[in-house]
C-alpha cells in the first residue's frame, strides 16, 4: 500500500510499505478523506517533530477488515476515526479524558499522524490504517455528513465546540470571545459552534483580513486589532484563545470576564511563557489549555453536523485529489482536505 510520509521540513513523499493486518480487538480502515489540521502545517512545514513518519489524522474511512473480537463496527461500514488513540478502559478513559490515556500514553499525546512521538501510529493518508480498540475506538458516521465535511470533525471542530459548550451550558446566551490570529480552523469552527449553541455576543479579534471577512460572514462581530494586540478587548465570560503571540495570549487573558473561563487551543512551546499571573488571581479567571478530547466530544458533534446545527463547510475548504496530497499538503488555505 502507499502512504503519504514527511521527510524533512517542507518534504513530503509517497512510500510504499506492507498491507497491514488486524490483531485481536483492531481494524484496518480505508481513508476516504483526510483534512489538514491547523497544526500539520507546521509539522510539516517546520519539522516540530523529526521524520519520517505518514501523516494526517483527521480522519473519515471505510472500516476494510477487523481482527478476532471487534463487533461494534464491519466491513463496509463509513466511520468517524477520534484523532486521539485510546484504549476506553483505563481510569481517565473511564472519566472521559481520553487524551490522558494511560496505556496509550506518548510523549505527544497518542495520536495519528505523529510518528513516534504521537506513539508510532500510523498516518490518514494512506491506503489501510490501522485503528486499535476499535470498539472503543470507531464512530458509525451519518450518512448525512458527506466524506469531506466528516473529515474536518474529530479534531478541529471537536477543539472549537469544547471550547465554548462547558461553559454555554453552566452560563446559557453568554458572550464569547474568540482572539484569533493562529489556528485559523479552529478559530471560525469556534464561531459557527457558539452561534450553534446558543450564545449570546460571538466577537472574533484578529487582524488577518481573509479570517475577518469569513468571521464576519458566519455572524461574529469581527475587530481588527491591527499590527500588535491591545492590552485587553471588552471582556467576556467565554473566551477562545487562538494566538501563539505572547501579547495575544495576554490580551486573551485581560479579556477574561471575572470568574469567567479562557481556554486555549494554541500550543506555546517555549519552555517558559509569562502570565500575568496577579491578575488572573485578582479576578478569579480559570485558564484551561490541553488537546480536545476527541473520543469525548465526537459522538455530540456528529450529531449537532448531521441535524444540520452546523456546517463544517461553512468555513472556506479546499479540496484537493488523493495523489496531490505530496505537492499541496502545504499550500496556502484556512482548511484543506484530501479526499479520493
Amino acid at each position: 500500500m502507499r502512504q503519504l510520509v514527511f521527510v524533512e521540513p517542507g518534504r513530503l513523499e509517497w512510500q510504499d510499505v506492507p498491507d497491514p493486518e488486524p490483531g485481536p480487538g483492531q481494524a484496518v480502515i480505508h481513508p476516504l478523506a483526510v483534512a489538514r489540521c491547523d497544526l500539520d502545517s507546521a509539522m510539516a512545514g517546520f519539522g516540530i517533530f523529526p521524520g519520517p513518519y505518514p501523516v494526517g489524522h483527521e480522519i473519515a474511512g471505510e472500516v476494510a477488515d477487523v481482527g478476532d473480537g471487534v463487533e461494534s463496527v464491519r466491513p463496509g461500514q463509513r466511520v468517524a476515526v477520534p484523532f486521539q488513540v485510546s484504549c476506553g478502559h483505563c481510569a481517565f478513559c473511564d472519566r472521559g479524558r481520553y487524551a490522558a490515556c494511560e496505556p496509550r500514553y506518548a510523549r505527544a499525546g497518542a495520536a495519528f499522524g505523529f510518528g513516534p512521538a504521537g506513539g508510532g501510529h500510523g498516518g490518514g493518508i494512506a491506503d489501510l490504517l490501522v485503528v486499535p480498540d476499535a470498539d472503543h475506538m470507531l464512530l458509525a458516521a451519518p450518512d448525512a455528513i458527506s466524506d469531506v465535511a466528516l473529515a474536518t470533525i474529530p479534531d478541529n471542530v471537536v477543539d472549537a465546540y469544547r471550547t465554548v459548550v462547558d461553559g454555554l451550558r453552566e452560563r446559557p446566551g453568554a458572550d464569547v470571545l474568540i482572539v484569533g490570529g493562529d489556528a485559523p480552523s479552529i478559530s471560525l469552527y469556534a464561531v459557527l459552534c457558539a452561534r450553534a449553541l446558543g450564545a449570546g455576543a460571538v466577537r472574533y479579534a484578529d487582524n488577518d483580513p481573509l479570517r475577518l471577512h469569513v468571521a464576519s460572514d458566519l455572524g461574529a462581530e469581527t475587530i481588527d486589532v491591527g499590527a500588535q494586540f491591545p492590552r485587553r478587548l471588552p471582556r467576556s465570560p467565554i473566551v477562545v484563545g487562538a494566538s501563539l503571540s505572547v501579547e495575544g495570549l495576554h490580551c486573551a487573558i485581560r479579556s477574561t470576564e471575572a470568574y469567567g473561563r479562557l481556554t486555549v487551543v494554541t500550543i506555546h512551546f517555549a519552555a517558559q511563557t509569562p502570565l500575568p499571573l496577579l491578575e488572573m488571581y485578582t479576578r478569579g479567571i480559570t485558564v484551561h489549555t490541553s488537546r480536545a478530547d476527541s473520543r469525548r466530544y465526537l459522538p455530540d458533534v456528529l450529531a449537532m453536523v448531521a441535524a444540520g446545527g452546523i456546517d463544517p463547510l461553512a468555513v472556506p475548504t479546499t479540496v484537493i485529489g488523493w495523489d496531490d496530497a505530496a505537492e499541496h499538503w502545504l499550500d496556502p488555505g484556512l482548511k484543506i482536505v484530501v479526499t479520493r
